[in-house]
Parts: C-alpha cells; structure tokens; sequence
C-alpha cells in the first residue's frame, strides 16, 4: 500500500496525527462543542457506533457509566481503520484531528440531543483522557491521550474474538458541567434505531 500522504481522506486527513490548533480550538469554546455538557459528548461517540451499524446492518453498542466519572462506548463494529506505512501500524486519527463532514458544517447533522454533531474530536479536546482502543480482524491497538493529545505511542494488543471500538473517557469538569448521569436520561433522549441496539450500564 502507498505511503499515508496518498490516502485518500474520507472523514480524517491521514496525513496529520494530531492537529493541535484543532484541539485548542475547541477547548476555548466548551459550551459550542458540548452543549447541554456529558450528555452531549457521550452522543458524539455513540453516533460513530450508528454509523458502523448502519454500514454492516446491524450492531450493538454499550455505555457505561463509572462510578468515578469515567465514561465507556463499545460497539460491534469493525474496529477503526488502522493501516500499515513502511511497516507501521497509523490508526485513523478520529481523536486527535477533525472530523471533515461535520466540524465545519454550516448545516450540521443533528445527534439525538437536538445540537449539532462536530465529531470525535471535540470529545477528545475536553477530556482529561482519553483511551482509544480498536479491534479489527488483522489485529488490535490501544493508544490514551489528554485533551486530544497522544501521551502513548499506538500499541499493539492481544486479539480478541470480535471487531469493535472502544472510547473510555473522563470529561475534564473545568470545561463541561459534569453531572451524575443515569441509564434513564440516557435511554429517554437516545433515539432508537433498527440497526443498532443500545445497553447502558452502570459500573
């Protein structure tokens, strides 16, 4: 396969691991980027999960929510595309730079909350840290990041039995109201779709 500079973007620009002004940006306007606080950035991840289900036609995602403050989104789906450059493994950098068909929308796509979607990224960008874990059919990795920022190379994991994403974070409450949230709140805004089924759980 061709060196990453040659990739074609679709949603992220695989030249660019991190784009730092791009998370700043962000950080300085918290109240744009997660309106209505948790709640808002728990549905940014989730959508992605929607968007793996509807391209297979069918999944399942789990929310759990941590008695720490800690929040998890695991889906079904087929793990974030991680490719190889001269034997390296780059992982699509869905955390740490924009997502290209919604940060800049005019007209956005709407999440189930009624505000805009802007993409992974902004949940990155306004959490202490966050850890990125993906498990595709050639192999699985983990990487953890603050603010967005990589503070671990992207390592190599033991497989596991099916494909998915995993987004564990923990929402910096200097930037968003953090509010204790329950199964019921998060079960009465999400909208129920025919290709993905939704369990939230608390830990």
């Amino acid at each position: 396969m061709n060196g990453r500079r040659t990739w074609t973007t679709t949603t992220h620009d695989w030249s660019v691991d991190v784009d730092r002004d791009h998370l700043a940006y962000i950080r300085a306007r918290p109240g744009e980027y997660a309106p209505g606080g948790l709640l808002h950035l728990v549905l940014e991840v989730l959508a992605y999960a929607a968007d793996e289900a509807e391209h297979q036609g069918g999944g399942q995602a789990v929310i759990t929510l941590g008695s720490d403050g800690t929040i998890e989104v695991s889906d079904t789906g087929r793990g974030t595309d991680t490719r190889l450059d001269n034997g390296v493994a780059v992982r699509k950098p869905v955390v740490s730079t924009k997502d290209v068909r919604f940060f800049d929308e005019a007209r956005p796509v709407l999440l189930d909350d009624g505000y805009a979607r802007r993409g992974m990224s902004t949940v990155a960008a306004l959490s202490e840290t966050l850890e990125h874990t993906n498990r595709r059919i050639d192999g699985s990795w983990t990487g953890r990041y603050e603010h967005g920022i990589p503070v671990t190379a992207l390592m190599s994991t033991a497989p596991t039995e099916h494909t998915g994403t995993t987004i564990r974070f923990v929402p910096d409450a200097s930037l968003v109201p953090v509010s204790v949230l329950t199964p019921t709140e998060l079960t009465a805004v999400i909208v129920p779709r025919a290709v993905l089924t939704v369990t939230v759980t608390v830990e």
